[in-house]
């Protein structure tokens, strides 16, 4: 995917002026609403589940940091941006109040930080986190097949 560079301008026009032109490019947008999205409570990750492996994966290299933008996908205009995300959430939380402190704080925190306005905030719920997921446990002898 080719990074693009677009120019932003928020309602007061601090982005361009007479004295120059500030350009904001689609990863940062990216990596800002992956962040914002990290921050709400009830989602467990970001990603779908090849993205999720690979992520994995990566954590157990050395020196090898988790992706801020993993599951996330923006296109960035002039003057406006709209995001998708792919999260998984935790079992037992309101799915429809989870999506809306999403869309809340992706907006807010893309908006500040940028100028741009976000039109929209489309959030696919891939997967949910079950309790004892995370614990490494390979579910031998309580399946019904082996």
């Amino acid at each position: 995917m080719a990074e693009q560079t677009t120019t932003a301008a928020d309602a007061t026009g601090t982005l361009v002026t007479s004295q120059g032109t500030t350009t904001i490019a689609d990863t940062v947008v990216q990596k800002i609403s992956g962040l914002a999205t990290r921050e709400v409570p009830g989602i467990h990750s970001l990603g779908g589940g090849a993205a999720r492996a690979f992520s994995a994966i990566r954590e157990r290299i050395p020196g090898a940091t988790a992706s801020a933008g993993q599951g996330v996908s923006v296109e960035v205009g002039e003057k406006q941006a709209a995001v998708d995300l792919q999260v998984v959430v935790e079992y037992g939380v309101s799915i429809a109040d989870v999506s809306r402190s999403v869309r809340r704080n992706v907006i807010t925190a893309v908006e500040r930080m940028t100028g741009l306005e976000v039109v929209e905030v489309n959030i696919a719920v891939g997967d949910l986190n079950l309790p004892g997921d995370d614990t490494g446990d390979t579910g031998s002898d309580t399946g019904r097949v082996q």
